[in-house]
Order: C-alpha cells, then sequence, then structure tokens
C-alpha cells in the first residue's frame, strides 16, 4: 500500500471542514489512489512465441519469464547472475563427487491454492518433466532416483558426477507443481502413464505453482496476463497484474513504449533504442548471455579443398571482430573468446579474438593456398537478438576475400539449414546459442569436440582425422566430479582447447537492450528468467 506523502497540504486545502472530516476524507481519498495503482497492470511488449504453458512441456524465452514468476524452483541464480540463493529449499548439500544432492524444503513454502509444497511434489515434477520427453527433458538426463524420506527432504541420486547439477535445478523448467491438483486434471507423472497425460489445455488456463504470480489468462497471439499470488508464502510481488502483450517487431515495440501503451519493451534492436527519444523512457545496453557463432565443417560434402587445422586458423585471423559488432549491431555487443557466455564458469581471462590478416595469408600460403578457394555457406536467414545473419554473412564474406577465400552465401530458411547441417553439413556456416541454465557443461556437450557432441557431428569431424578432441573429454570427466573451485579451472582449460579446435568461431555476444517507462523499478537481465517479473515495482 502506497504510504500517505502529506495529509496536511490536504487539510489546508480544505478549511470548511473539520480536522476529523478532512483526515477521513484525506485518507480514504490516498487509499483510493493507492488501490487504483496497485491494481494499475504492468504491461510489456514482446513477441510471445509460447509453444506451451505445461511445465514439463514448455521452452521458449516467454515461458522462462512466466515459469520463473509462477512455478518456484527449489534454488534461484542471485541478481548478480552467479551465486545459487535459497528458494523452496532453504539448505542443501552434496557429496564429495557430485552424484548425491539433498535439498531441505523451507516449511513455510505453499502453492497458490494454500497447500503446502512437499517432497512428494518435487519428485513428482521432476520425473513428469523427465518421462513427458518435452524439449527440456534431458535436464533429467542423469538422474537414477529421487527419494523423499519425509516431507521436507528431497534426496537425488544421479548415473554419474554433475557439479552442475544444482545449475539444472534452477533453470525455471525445474519448477514445482502442485502435484494433487495437477493430477486431477489428468498429468501424469510416471513413463507408463506419460503416453496418456491430458493436463497440456488445462494449464494454457490454470496454473498450479508456489511462485510470487499465478495465471490469469492466456490468449495465444495475443496476450499473456499473470496475477499476484494474494497466498505467497515469501516476499509478495508489488504489481498486482502483469500483462504481457503480443508485439512482434522492434518498432512497433518501441513506438507503444514511447506512445505510454506499454510500460516496459523487451526485444528492441540497437539501431532502434537509437531513436527512442521520449523522456518517459529509459533504455539501457547490458551484457547478455547469448552470442552469435561461425561453424566450420571439415567433413562437409561441399569441401573444395581440406579445412585443415591451419586453414580454419586463418579463416579466424581473418575476421575484423570489432567491426564486425560495429557493422552489424552498431557496436551493441562484446567479443566472445569461446563458444561459452562471457560470465560462466572458465572463461575469466581468456585471451580476445585475434584479427590478423597477415597471419591469415601466412597460414594459407603454408597450405599451398596463395591463390584461396570457393567455401560455400548456407545460412539460417534470420534475425537472433538484433543480429541480421543476412548482413553477419556479407561482412564475413567481404573480410574472408582480403585473403582470396570466395564465400558463396546460400541463405535459407532455419529448417531447410538443419537439415543440411545434420546432412551433408555445409563448410562455412553461421547460428546463434543462449543458455538454458547456468552451467558451463552443455556448451563443452554441444560445442566440445567430444564424442557424440552436437556440432562434432554437425563438423563431420567424427569422419574426418585431427577434429575429435580427447583431452576435452578428460578435462569434462574431471569437472564434473570436482568441487567449484577445481571444476572452474578445469573448464577453462577446456575452454583453451575449443578455442585452438577453430571449429566454433564466436563472432558476437549481443547486449540486452532494457527499454521501459521510467516509473519502473526493478528491470534486469537474467541468465534464467530473461526478466524476473517478481523484481519489477512501480516508482511510489
Amino acid at each position: 500500500m502506497t504510504k500517505l506523502s502529506n495529509p496536511s497540504s490536504t487539510i489546508r486545502g480544505i478549511q470548511a471542514l473539520s480536522v476529523a472530516a478532512v483526515l477521513l476524507s484525506s485518507v480514504a481519498g490516498l487509499s483510493t489512489v493507492a488501490v487504483a495503482q496497485e491494481q494499475k497492470p504492468l504491461v510489456i511488449a514482446r513477441n510471445l512465441v509460447v509453444n506451451s504453458l505445461d511445465p514439463a512441456r514448455t521452452s521458449c524465452d516467454t515461458c522462462n519469464m512466466y515459469m520463473y514468476a509462477v512455478y518456484e524452483t527449489l534454488v534461484r541464480l542471485g541478481d548478480d547472475n552467479k551465486t545459487i540463493t535459497p528458494a523452496l529449499a532453504e539448505k542443501w548439500e552434496a557429496n564429495d563427487n557430485n552424484t548425491e544432492f539433498t535439498f531441505h524444503l523451507n516449511p513455510k513454502a505453499v502453492f497458490s491454492d494454500g497447500t503446502p509444497v512437499e517432497a512428494k511434489d518435487v519428485k513428482w515434477s521432476w520425473e513428469r518433466l523427465a518421462n513427458l520427453q518435452g524439449g527440456m527433458a534431458w535436464l533429467f538426463d542423469d538422474v537414477k532416483s529421487i527419494e523423499t524420506p519425509d516431507a521436507h527432504t528431497v534426496v537425488v541420486r544421479l548415473s554419474a558426477p554433475d557439479s552442475e547439477f544444482l545449475g539444472k535445478v534452477i533453470a525455471p523448467y525445474a519448477g514445482v507443481v502442485n502435484s494433487v491438483l495437477a493430477s486431477a486434471q489428468g498429468a501424469k507423472a510416471t513413463k507408463q502413464d506419460a503416453p496418456t497425460d491430458a493436463a497440456e489445455p488445462w494449464f494454457l488456463k490454470n496454473s498450479a505453482g508456489s511462485g510470487p504470480y499465478a495465471l490469469e489468462a492466456y490468449s495465444p497471439n495475443d496476450e499473456l496476463r499473470l496475477k499476484r499470488n494474494a497466498k505467497y508464502w515469501s516476499k509478495p510481488a508489488e504489481i498486482n497484474s502483469i500483462v504481457i502483450r503480443q508485439t512482434k517487431d522492434s518498432v512497433a515495440q518501441a513506438q507503444a513504449l514511447e506512445s505510454g501503451a506499454v510500460d516496459i519493451a523487451m526485444q528492441i534492436a540497437p539501431d532502434t533504442a537509437q531513436v527512442i527519444k521520449a523522456p518517459s523512457v529509459t533504455v539501457q545496453t547490458v551484457p547478455s548471455y547469448n552470442f552469435i557463432y561461425m561453424a566450420l565443417s571439415p567433413g562437409a560434402k561441399a569441401n573444395k579443398v581440406p579445412l585443415s587445422l591451419k586453414v580454419r586458423q586463418a579463416i579466424g585471423y581473418a575476421i575484423d571482430y570489432k567491426s564486425l559488432i560495429d557493422f552489424t549491431i552498431g557496436g551493441a555487443g562484446k567479443l566472445v573468446p569461446v563458444a561459452i557466455p562471457n560470465g560462466f564458469p572458465g572463461t575469466e581471462g581468456l585471451p580476445a579474438p585475434e584479427f590478423n590478416i597477415a597471419k591469415a595469408k601466412s597460414l594459407l600460403a603454408e597450405e599451398g593456398l596463395t591463390g584461396g578457394f570457393d567455401l560455400e555457406s548456407m545460412f539460417p536467414n534470420e534475425n537472433y537478438y538484433g543480429v541480421d545473419m543476412s548482413t553477419l554473412m556479407q561482412f564475413l564474406q567481404q573480410n574472408l576475400a582480403k585473403v582470396n577465400i570466395r564465400l558463396q552465401l546460400k541463405p535459407v530458411t532455419f529448417p531447410v539449414w538443419l537439415d543440411n547441417v545434420k546432412g551433408d553439413h555445409t563448410p562455412l556456416t553461421a547460428s546463434f546459442y543462449a543458455p538454458d541454465y547456468f552451467g558451463t557443461d552443455q556448451y563443452v556437450k554441444t560445442f566440445g569436440m567430444i564424442p557424440g557432441t552436437r556440432w562434432l557431428a554437425r563438423s563431420g569431424g567424427d569422419k574426418v582425422e585431427g577434429i575429435l578432441n580427447k583431452k576435452e573429454k578428460e578435462l569434462l570427466d574431471k569437472a564434473v566430479a570436482a568441487p567449484t573451485d577445481v571444476r572452474d579451472q578445469l573448464y577453462k582449460e577446456i575452454a583453451s582447447e575449443m578455442i585452438k579446435d577453430r571449429i566454433i568461431i564466436p563472432l558476437v555476444g549481443p547486449d540486452t537492450i532494457l527499454a521501459y517507462n521510467k516509473k519502473v523499478v526493478g528491470m534486469s537481465y537474467s541468465v534464467t528468467a530473461v526478466l524476473p517479473l517478481q523484481n519489477l515495482s512501480f516508482a511510489k
């Protein structure tokens, strides 16, 4: 409730009334204003692109915001985006090799219907996520068993060490669901019952979480509306209602923000941000954990010459990274040394990518390629985090031409691109990546030259000599079983090996632009939540 700022000024303004009457009318009037302010929704403009609101099936940026606000996780990531803090679990322990984790639930925690959050709900929620095999089920691939010795204790045993299991527990997809309520609506948690789970339509109209907000209404391609959970067991949200309104493009979002139609615009492109002039709007640029990368495929069918290590190194040296950031997003981005986001474990102190035309030419000469060669490049003709991929690829084409590498650009739709990189591959391409949780192992298991990784296969490295990197696998096995301080040093060694591979070459980490009305307090960027809605309030 808003505090009375100066009731005496009202007394002086209504001298005909008695002092008592003035005080009563002032308090009543200001209380009405305060209630009106509380009831005014905060409106956010963004492209919704919601695939599901079912916690076991959801996977999208808007979904992350929704899940983080509605379904509490056992632990959370602090405002510094690296410290693990209590949530439903007030404390936790891990054994020496990170194969067993014990969580102790806060007995004060309740769901939005007032029923207690218990260990059985955690077990049910995580088993349902794993057994329904939705997009994020892999987070719990290594979970061997979940035991609940009492109502407030959860013991998780893993089939292999995982020093970053807590990062997976932080992910919004690991939010805890009211198992009794959801089961009554057709939700199933066991593997044998999963094929008959019929709860997804119910989750589009209802929620069953313990977070500071609950679902009020959802209209596909229109809006997602949240309401404050009146029974939230911890610090209550300050805003009564939040509306995420479908607004597809950057310009439309900016116009709505400047007009006052919305309070926050979430996907403002760098060039659009530069023309926002309304005095009521604040525009901030903060580093993100997303990046755009170039990928080379030594095993691609279309290769005209072998993409040896020296050729791959030459390609890396031929790129003017700083100019690329200026050219594609007006300087609103950061250099990224390795295919792991800046700020994640193991990235501190890594060397920045180097632009050196002389080195590039020398390496190509050593391979007998002074005259250059043609190089095919199929890529997704999309826009990721404000980076237009066609513009970026044209920049790469111009850079590589300076060392006589003639890049043949083939823009295609994302599905066509994906089929190609999974099939015959393409000699050079570019794409994007964003974290699914706070943890480095997901990047090593995606971009490392280790058996079974996505980009070992997409590069054709599983069929070409010299691409597999056994050292990365050895270091990873040690890292996942190590305590945090040792783990981070091992990840740094892995990162150095990934840089040497010259298969994945990061190009830019686009900054995130926070654009919002100045009356909004608490704007921030989060690895897991994108935007933590429960931190928002209106200025008093």
